[in-house]
């Protein structure tokens, strides 16, 4: 077995070790919601303190990947032979999880990301990375305008600028006749936390980077309807509850307190008719 690497990652980038941690360490649990034997190799193999940096885990990023997951499977068995762009994808191991042999998968993210992903995950015929930035629409030229796609981005838009996400979809959108996009938000709270703080303290080691958008739920749909120029189905999905623990006993009293689902992050899964 090869000795563990260091990843060399900053900045954005190293917010994939992050979703990694929660990943991996919920599926090396006996009682784990999200089996990703993928990640747990990929987590045993690199050399970085995982936890000093990060704190003790849980399980919210495992929970926001088998969302997901689902909307991928869903995308897959209504279009056989479509395509699946994940911007941003960076240590994500969804290709493992899920089983296709029919549509074509392409990452788009930055060098520093692609270089670590090849480490642990080769392209193929399927599979194709493309190292250029999301906002880059040059990407966009790789991928296949005749054939239904999805477009994920996970864990990515709060670390864009408002005006950023806005262009990013409205361009997508003018572009893919046949497309459906899904992405997660977080609240305005935290994202004006994070700009005020420079950056969220995770632990008296790493502070993350500044996640300047964030959104009220009530305005959400609105915006994103007049963002994306189309006709389109927009569901704006609550993440499941904590598996264990407190954290159980939160997920499942907060959504019961009045207008406290304008608090707390959800997946927003755009259908364009």
């Amino acid at each position: 077995m090869s000795e563990p690497r260091e990843p060399g990652l900053t900045d954005v980038p190293e917010t994939m070790l992050w979703t990694l941690h929660s990943r991996a360490v919920e599926a090396m649990r006996p009682d784990s919601v999200f089996p990703d034997a993928k990640a747990v190799e990929i987590y045993q193999s690199l050399d970085y303190d995982f936890e000093r940096s990060f704190g003790r885990s849980n399980p919210m990023a495992a929970l926001r990947a088998r969302m997901f997951d689902r909307s991928v499977s869903t995308f897959i068995a209504e279009n056989p032979g479509g395509s699946i762009v994940n911007l941003g994808e960076g240590l994500e191991t969804q290709r493992y999880r899920i089983s296709d042999d029919s549509c074509a998968w392409y990452t788009v993210d930055l060098p520093a990301a692609i270089e670590i992903r090849e480490r642990f995950i080769a392209p193929d015929e399927r599979h194709t990375h493309i190292t250029l930035s999301a906002t880059d629409r040059a990407w966009m030229d790789r991928i296949p305008e005749d054939r239904p796609v999805l477009i994920a981005a996970q864990g990515l838009f709060m670390y864009f600028q408002e005006q950023e996400v806005r262009g990013l979809l409205n361009d997508i959108a003018a572009r893919f006749p046949q497309c459906q996009l899904v992405f997660d938000v977080i609240p305005y709270w935290v994202s004006r936390a994070s700009v005020l703080a420079k950056g969220l303290p995770l632990t008296r080691h790493y502070r993350t980077p500044v996640m300047p958008w964030g959104v009220h739920r009530f305005s959400l749909r609105t915006k994103l309807k007049g963002w994306v120029r189309r006709p389109c189905n927009i569901d704006l999905v609550d993440y499941p509850r904590f598996p264990r623990g407190a954290l159980r006993l939160v997920s499942w009293v907060v959504p019961m307190l009045p207008g406290a689902r304008h608090w707390v992050p959800l997946v927003a899964e755009i259908q364009l008719l």
